[in-house]
């Protein structure tokens, strides 16, 4: 994680201030750098910035908080498993798509007609 990140991360309030060594460097525990990673891969999944933000003022407040901070996870994991159904169409497309140059680089190397299949609609391919 950068320090533009970091400081970024402190203005917003994911995180708490923490301490410097004498050469200004920070000094983060074990219990912060597991809260870090958290948010490292809650951004990687794209949950915004306010749900986390949402997420980190209920974790200050403790477990009376557990069913609201597991809400916003569930949510996320909703969002999380939509992103994967749609990566997993677009992969296919792929893999379609990827096939049939193969078939026409064949038909290349052999000297046949140079015909290829028509364009897959991403729409069609995910009704598959």
């Amino acid at each position: 994680m950068t320090a533009h990140t970091l400081r970024y991360y402190e203005r917003v309030g994911l995180i708490q201030p923490v301490g410097r060594a004498r050469n200004g460097h920070r000094r983060y525990s074990l219990a912060d750098e597991a809260w870090l990673h958290f948010l490292h891969c809650m951004r990687a999944t794209s949950m915004p910035i306010r749900a986390m933000q949402r997420y980190a003022e209920l974790r200050e407040l403790g477990d009376s908080t557990s069913l609201e901070r597991r809400k916003i996870l569930e949510d996320h994991q909703a969002a999380i498993a939509a992103q994967i159904d749609e990566l997993q169409k677009a992969h296919s497309l792929l893999t379609h798509k990827i096939a049939n140059y193969r078939k026409i680089e064949q038909r290349i190397r052999i000297g046949g007609p140079q015909t290829a299949e028509p364009e897959v609609d991403c729409t069609l391919a995910s009704a598959s």
